[in-house]
């Protein structure tokens, strides 16, 4: 089953910019087995795999504006998909949890320990190194600026960033204060600890110094 919905899953990315792409999913897949294999208590291995192949499926259509939210529109698709494969009506309530809950701007926390750890994963590869190069293709995509000077951090009241340089303070340094894992937290602080570094390098290179 795991391989006959991760090759479906992946047939929704086949026009995704890279921000979003089949790529970043296989990343989460890696980082949700780092968890798996850290975390003290016994998770559900096969529900967390399969979130992690349906979590993103309709990124792209929020992207084009078809869907309002792509974790309500991904978990109903999601079980779609599961039920087609014949999985049990209790991996599919899981899973759709696990996808609704995985998402950073809505309002659906995971009430289970698979979803904490699909939350997790998802966030900690929008952490470091490959989550400041997410930003910035994100950023290229839909066409907002770099940095602003215009658009200081303190005068920005967008919720996630009206520049590129903004949505690393407003979103991406706060993603560790929403780890639900100790392993997540301890690996978000690293990956944060890197961006905080980029960061103060990024504020001295456009202050012009060298």
């Amino acid at each position: 089953m795991l391989e006959t919905v991760r090759s479906h899953a992946r047939s929704y990315f086949e026009d995704a910019p890279a921000a979003h792409d089949w790529h970043h999913v296989e990343r989460v897949e890696t980082i949700a087995e780092t968890l798996l294999e850290r975390h003290p208590e016994r998770a559900d291995d096969h529900v967390v795999k399969l979130a992690v192949y349906l979590h993103d499926i309709g990124r792209e259509r929020e992207d084009r504006g078809e869907v309002d939210c792509h974790a309500e529109w991904g978990a109903d698709e999601a079980g779609r998909i599961l039920a087609d494969v014949g999985a049990a009506d209790e991996t599919i309530e899981c899973v759709r949890h696990c996808v609704r809950a995985h998402r950073y701007s809505n309002d659906v926390e995971p009430t289970t320990l698979e979803a904490a750890l699909v939350a997790d994963a998802d966030n900690l590869d929008a952490l470091g190194a490959v989550g400041i190069g997410r930003v910035f293709a994100h950023g290229a995509v839909v066409g907002s600026p770099l940095y602003d000077p215009a658009v200081p951090l303190e005068a920005d009241e967008s919720a996630a960033g009206t520049t590129q340089y903004n949505h690393l303070h407003k979103k991406i340094l706060t993603l560790p204060e929403r780890m639900y894992t100790d392993v997540g937290r301890e690996l978000a602080d690293d990956r944060a600890a890197f961006v905080r570094a980029y960061v103060d390098r990024f504020e001295r290179e456009i202050d012009g110094e060298r």
